[in-house]
């Protein structure tokens, strides 16, 4: 019987180069030619994203024998394109529903994991001698209504519990801090860092191969056979026999790979608008000048941040369709955002834009664990948009699930629930984008 053709949710072009072909950053280049013929290994990797490279750097790190085929290349997903957000996240339930579900124990562990999760970004990033253009000691969430300032109260308050103490600003001081904008106030989280996510995938790449791991690019998995103790890959090109496997696809999986991923992922278009660099006169016009990354209290939220070269970039999610007409659509619909925000650089060139996607799990948490039944197969994915760190920090996790080492993860473990009528869902996301536009509101004037 021949194996089942993959499904993804979102027309070709959201796989295309097309999707990115103005992305600011660099995209990865190395010696990855595609696996050709038949092989025996010991782990193989599929995905090499932020989770994947960091599984295979563990895993090499620890003597493993690891191969890593990526159906592109290594970083050509969203890990090559995104925000550079190293922060805390992960979720959208947030620490209040996980300790109604979880408890106080796990709540605490899972804050813990967070703060591992960027601290280990940080470590690889000095160890490996990866220079990602860093900057900003904490990231800014702005209130864009009074209501949401309440909530950044409580949220301080939070923060205070869990020995992280986080300042918030009244809208009045925003603008002496270098914040100006039409906000309500805002709420400086201690932890976290921006990035250049290019050059960081593309050091975690070098490190990983220097490790002895093997990376592979044009070696799409089409099929997958599991068996009581291997797993047989096949390729357009090849065929592995591997002893553990790690999925690592996040928002670019394919329903069908294997069966059991079906429907337990939302893939969802995350953008990025890009000025063109800012004169200091144009930076004081508008008066955003703080270097901290910066993202605003929407359920449709906007992320925004200076880059260190004085380019400004502006990140929304919101768009269903994935074509050059969607994407020309989403990029006007964000140039109105963004001039209504910043309205000194109203008429600001912006020439790059591009989109990405992230990927969303029902419960609304990130996952690590066994695929299914098996007790040689895992996965890690569905970081909300934040997978930066949490992804990095998943990928040493799987690392050491395949290495037999004790993981308690009480969140990230638990059973992934499929989403109702899994063929059906990106269709929830018409009512879900419809229904929090009414509830944010017009962009703040």
């Amino acid at each position: 019987m021949p194996p089942k053709a993959p499904r993804r949710i979102y027309e070709d072009y959201a796989y295309s180069d097309a999707a990115r072909a103005e992305c600011i950053w660099p995209r990865p280049e190395g010696d990855w030619p595609a696996l050709a013929g038949d092989h025996q290994v010991g782990v193989a990797v599929i995905g090499g994203g932020f989770t994947g490279l960091s599984a295979a750097l563990h895993l090499a790190e620890s003597g493993a024998e690891v191969v890593v085929l990526d159906a592109i290349a290594p970083g050509w997903g969203a890990s090559g394109r995104n925000g550079g957000f190293c922060t805390i996240g992960g979720d959208k339930l947030g620490l209040s529903g996980i300790r109604k579900r979880f408890g106080d124990d796990a709540t605490r562990a899972y804050f813990s994991a967070q703060k591992a999760a960027v601290e280990l970004v940080a470590e690889l990033l000095e160890r490996h001698k990866i220079d990602a253009e860093t900057h900003s000691d904490g990231e800014l969430v702005l209130a864009h209504t009074p209501r949401a300032m309440t909530d950044l109260r409580a949220e301080q308050s939070e923060w205070a519990e869990l020995g992280h103490p986080a300042e918030l600003i009244p809208a009045e001081n925003l603008k002496s801090r270098g914040m100006n904008g039409a906000f309500h106030g805002g709420l400086v989280l201690p932890l976290g860092f921006a990035l250049n996510p290019g050059r960081y995938v593309s050091g975690l790449a070098r490190a990983a191969q220097a490790a002895g791991a093997t990376l592979s690019a044009n070696s799409p998995v089409t099929h997958i056979d599991h068996g009581d103790s291997q797993h047989v890959l096949t390729t357009p090109t090849a065929r592995i026999t591997a002893k553990k496997l790690i999925i690592a696809t996040n928002g670019y999986s394919s329903d069908g790979v294997p069966d059991w991923l079906t429907g337990r992922y939302l893939p969802v278009q995350s953008n990025i608008l890009v000025t063109r660099k800012l004169t200091q006169d144009e930076i004081a016009a508008q008066g955003w000048s703080t270097d901290l990354m910066a993202y605003d209290s929407r359920n449709l939220l906007h992320y925004f941040r200076l880059l260190p070269d004085g380019r400004f970039l502006f990140g929304a999610r919101g768009n269903v369709g994935a074509s050059a007409e969607g994407q020309a659509a989403m990029r006007a619909r964000m140039k109105q955002h963004l001039a209504a925000m910043f309205p000194a650089w109203r008429d600001i060139e912006t020439p790059h834009f591009w989109s990405g996607l992230i990927s969303l799990s029902q419960d609304l948490l990130p996952y690590a664990g066994p695929i299914g039944n098996t007790t040689s197969a895992w996965a890690g994915l569905n970081f909300h948009g934040n997978g930066v760190a949490m992804g990095t920090w998943t990928g040493a996790r799987l690392a050491d699930m395949a290495l037999s080492r004790t993981t308690e993860l009480p969140v990230h473990t638990r059973p992934l629930p499929r989403f109702p009528f899994p063929a059906l869902r990106r269709n929830y996301l018409h009512a879900a984008f419809v229904g929090y536009r009414l509830k944010d509101g017009p962009p703040p004037r």
